[in-house]
């Protein structure tokens, strides 16, 4: 890209709606990953053809996000699974539309039957208990295209173990983050949860996921990785200096 993308500013602008998380997206596919190309969303017959066959109207970001990047994995799949149109499905309870899958089948995410004629519904996710049960579909975002944008951030995370790596950490490596990285503004998630645990930072050229179990970390280049587990020392996974 010639023109420098602010990571930052761009996904602020994501919090106000669906074109100014798409605007995200864009810009961050094309400073971190790979600029959008024609052909890297699915076809509107592709779409029309889940809804024949669920015999639903799909919601207006789906269909966006699916139009757009649908066919991106190394932006959607890297660890967790964006199910394509045809692989769409409604649960057994016949609560929700469920569009990914955890990638060891942990968890779906999904929307809630009624909400499917709003643009820009909810998503809740669903973990695969033993206790069929104890199942809820429990609050995760409140917005689908807000949902998108943390997807392509978060398989940004999972894009290759050269520029990508994981932290078990303490109370001092949580001290370095924040004194090394920049909050981002991005809303506090899962909905469901009292004190939601996940929070996300950016250091120099380097995205970062506070997830309450450790840390994950993405540069830009491996560089700016090995820069980054210098300010925050540690038992990196992937460190093989």
């Amino acid at each position: 890209m010639t023109e420098e993308f602010d990571l930052a500013a761009s996904l602020a602008r994501s919090l106000e709606g669906r074109r100014g998380a798409w605007s995200f997206v864009q810009g961050f596919a094309g400073h971190w990953a790979g600029a959008l190309q024609t052909g890297d969303g699915w076809a509107e017959a592709d779409l029309v053809a889940a809804e024949e066959r669920l015999g639903v109207r799909l919601p207006l970001a789906l269909r966006e996000a699916y139009l757009l990047f649908g066919r991106r994995p190394d932006l959607t799949s890297n660890h967790d699974v964006l199910l394509g149109p045809a692989e769409l499905y409604v649960d057994d309870a016949e609560e929700a539309l469920v569009f990914r899958h955890e990638n060891q089948g942990a968890a779906s995410w999904g929307i809630l039957l009624g909400s499917l004629h709003d643009d820009d519904p909810a998503v809740f996710i669903r973990p695969d208990l033993a206790d069929k049960s104890a199942e809820r579909w429990e609050g995760w975002l409140e917005r689908l295209s807000l949902c998108f944008v943390e997807i392509v951030l978060s398989e940004s995370l999972q894009a290759d173990q050269v520029r990508s790596d994981f932290l078990d950490h303490d109370d001092d490596s949580i001290a370095l983050l924040e004194e090394n990285a920049v909050r981002l503004p991005f809303p506090a998630y899962p909905s469901c949860e009292e004190d939601p645990a996940i929070r996300w930072f950016l250091g120099q050229d380097v995205l970062l996921r506070d997830d309450g179990m450790g840390l994950l970390a993405r540069g830009r280049t491996a560089e700016d990785l090995d820069r980054l587990r210098d300010l925050i020392p540690g038992d990196w996974l992937d460190d093989l200096r």
